[in-house]
């Protein structure tokens, strides 16, 4: 029950199950407001700089792509970048044109940090993008005073707009989230099987959310139900 990517014009893919409705945001919880906000802007095209951060596995990179799924859906030209990746290649060459795209999202914003050459070209896309009215939408695991870009003229943009401070979630919040997405994959995983799997693996979401995967494919194979013995097998617990 794998999802198939979706292909965008620097041949970056997005998840099919990066959406909204599939980020955990308990009810009156800063991630829910987050979500909330990422919605008005798109809907909107309100403030043009919307800056996220938190821990890695907050679900940063979810809810970028689930920015760019939204955005689409309303007939908005998105381009997603994963700048971990694209580290080794010219800024110029691959964000040229990015202006004008309705919205940009720009993931791991650490990377460039201390890069000149890319802080330069950050720079003049940032500024391309608010003359022209677009919304650029960033992500990072620090806040912007504690990025380390060098370019001061840079960092100050970087502090302008929304800023969010994403919150990784609580065990309890993770079962909750485990469960949701089980769930949603047509699974029955009953809390004490999802509070052993949060237990022994690594509290990422981005691996829960691996290991959910796992789970489903051995469980069609096998025809098993999710129980601790049958997880503890799949996942060499």
């Amino acid at each position: 029950m794998g999802s198939a990517p979706q292909q965008l014009s620097l041949g970056v893919s997005l998840k099919d199950d990066a959406t909204f409705a599939n980020f955990f945001a308990p009810e009156h919880s800063v991630n829910l407001e987050v979500v909330n906000c990422l919605k008005a802007q798109v809907e909107n095209n309100g403030e043009q700089f919307v800056y996220l951060w938190g821990a890695s596995g907050a679900g940063l990179t979810h809810l970028l792509q689930a920015s760019c799924h939204y955005a689409e859906s309303m007939g908005v030209n998105v381009q997603y970048l994963p700048l971990n990746d694209v580290m080794g290649f010219a800024p110029e060459a691959l964000l040229e044109g990015l202006e004008h795209m309705d919205l940009v999202c720009l993931d791991g914003l650490d990377a460039i940090a201390g890069n000149a050459q890319w802080e330069r070209a950050l720079f003049n896309l940032y500024n391309a993008l608010r003359d022209s009215g677009k919304l650029l939408l960033v992500a990072a695991t620090h806040n912007p005073r504690s990025l380390g870009v060098h370019l001061a003229d840079l960092q100050s943009r970087f502090q302008w707009g929304v800023i969010y401070a994403v919150e990784s979630l609580g065990d309890d919040e993770k079962i909750q989230a485990l469960r949701k997405r089980a769930k949603e994959r047509g699974l029955d995983l009953s809390a004490d099987v999802a509070n052993y799997i949060v237990q022994r693996v690594p509290r990422d979401m981005n691996q829960l959310f691996c290991c959910l995967h796992k789970l489903d494919h051995a469980s069609l194979a096998e025809q098993r139900k999710l129980t601790i013995p049958f997880v503890k097998k799949t996942l060499g617990l």
